[in-house]
């Protein structure tokens, strides 16, 4: 018998089925909009599957699809001119496999959720605005009635927040 693990064939729509939520959440953490992320997800999966796929596992078939994710992710860039950092783009890779690369982020979009109610109203309706609505800094300013260098404090110190909050969480559950 032999050591190599063992291969299976898969039909096509049942790795995207299994895979593209994650795929499209880790392009969605490395900085993409959600139309790219849904553009650069298909690309993924057309590069992927032009080739009979063999599945070794789902953690490595995940490993894969998020490399040529991430490396369609960093051409496009580069397409655009815009510059991100290697070290950069290997801090979000990492911490995503460290923390979602099991369950397409299920628990690591938990964890943001509780942190983020914990948030007071005021900085939930800041970056409610900010990332959600993508409201300017001078919008949210006056939604808030604050100055627009206090709706930026507000909203560093909530992220902030959210960090550590996610990263204790999802540090606690990991041990």
């Amino acid at each position: 018998m032999s050591s190599m693990p063992q291969r299976t064939e898969l039909d096509p729509a049942e790795i995207v089925e299994a895979h593209q939520t994650g795929v499209w959440r880790y392009l969605r953490a490395l900085g993409c909009d959600p139309h790219e992320a849904a553009d650069l997800v298909q690309d993924t999966f057309l590069i992927v599957l032009q080739k009979p796929f063999r599945q070794y596992s789902d953690a490595a078939t995940a490993g894969y699809l998020r490399k040529v994710a991430r490396n369609l992710f960093i051409s496009a860039k580069r397409r655009e001119g815009r510059v991100m950092t290697f070290e950069q783009v290997d801090t979000i890779d990492g911490d995503w496999t460290r923390w979602s690369a099991h369950d397409n982020g299920e628990e690591l979009l938990a964890a943001l959720g509780g942190c983020f109610d914990a948030l007071g109203d005021r900085a939930q309706l800041a970056l409610d605005m900010r990332f959600r609505e993508r409201s300017s800094r001078n919008e949210i300013a006056d939604a808030l009635k604050m100055s627009e260098h206090g709706a930026k404090n507000l909203m560093q110190r909530a992220k902030k927040r959210l960090r550590e909050c996610v990263d204790r969480k999802m540090t606690t559950d990991a041990d």
